[in-house]
């Protein structure tokens, strides 16, 4: 059996909108399944562990909903044999992207129903689990701002979700005062000034299609960690075109690290996102858990 969550709210009303889709198809394809809709995140948590701890009949688990859906039971079936599959219905979808699922319902579900299971690696700071980018800095004001905003209803609705990202960026970048930040990694410390943001990737993407880290890959083990420094206002937008390309990693003002383990600091505190949610502020310790889910993904995918 698989147990959908479904996350009616997700993508403004776009998690029940796909559910209608997709159950029609389930039931024509003769799929054994079980449907819960939860009311929040902690919601989901508790309608998963009853579902699976009161039957062994849960093979698989398929959230339909965006990033902050997944990240709010992934941490529950870390460790487990059951598998995750994602039919996207948010409006970044990063982490679908990453993964190589179709935006497409109907083809998502075939792609659930098909497709290889692999173990990927997330990222943990403290209890909570992530599976795309911890972001410090600029970027957390940017989630926050997005996150309270009226046109990202609107921009979703016209499945223009990542330009609600680009929007409040202008709106923020103006008034933005960058931090002095030191940045231990696997127990080599650096100090950075003027740092407006930092992106500790597990997959390339965030923000709805921004390639932060292009080389970061759910499987190796390790972090990409990517450190904007030390440029002005007018540099750190000259950079945007070149972010949602993946251009931007050998331009001034740019480091790049790679770790296990990372904790970050600042002069004064910053805003941190998991997974585009709001997880708090820096000092912030990420540590990455290797191979720690089953999902359902492209077998051996190269990301980035």
């Amino acid at each position: 059996m698989i147990l959908f969550i479904v996350n009616s709210l997700s993508g403004n009303g776009q998690g029940l909108k796909v559910w209608k889709r997709i159950q029609p198809l389930l039931q024509e394809k003769g799929i054994h399944y079980r449907v819960e809709f939860p009311d929040n995140p902690v919601h989901a948590v508790q309608l998963l562990l009853k579902n699976v701890n009161e039957s062994d009949q849960v093979k698989a688990v398929a959230v339909i909903g965006g990033d902050g859906t997944v990240q709010s039971i992934v941490g529950e079936l870390a460790g487990s044999n059951i598998p995750l599959g994602i039919i996207p219905a948010g409006s970044g979808n990063d982490f679908a992207r990453a993964l190589g699922i179709p935006l497409t319902p109907e083809k998502a579900l075939d792609y659930l129903l098909t497709g290889a299971i692999q173990k990927i690696d997330i990222a943990q700071s403290g209890n909570k689990t992530y599976t795309t980018i911890v972001g410090i800095g600029i970027d957390g004001k940017i989630a926050q701002t997005v996150n309270r905003s009226r046109y990202k209803k609107w921009l979703n609705m016209l499945r223009l979700g990542r330009l609600a990202y680009v929007i409040s960026l202008l709106q923020i970048l103006a008034r933005y005062r960058p931090h002095t930040v030191n940045i231990k990694v696997d127990e080599v410390e650096t100090i950075f000034s003027d740092v407006w943001l930092i992106a500790v990737a597990n997959i390339p993407n965030y923000g709805g299609g921004m390639n932060i880290c292009p080389e970061a890959s759910y499987t190796d083990g390790v972090f990409d960690i990517c450190i904007v420094h030390g440029i002005s206002r007018f540099e750190a937008l000259r950079l945007l075109p070149r972010v949602f390309l993946g251009k931007h990693i050998f331009r001034p003002g740019i480091s790049m690290l790679q770790g296990q383990e990372v904790e970050i600091s600042s002069s004064s505190p910053m805003l941190a996102t998991g997974d585009g949610e709001i997880i708090g502020e820096t000092p912030i310790d990420i540590s990455i858990r290797k191979q720690a889910i089953h999902i359902m993904c492209q077998e051996n995918r190269r990301v980035g």
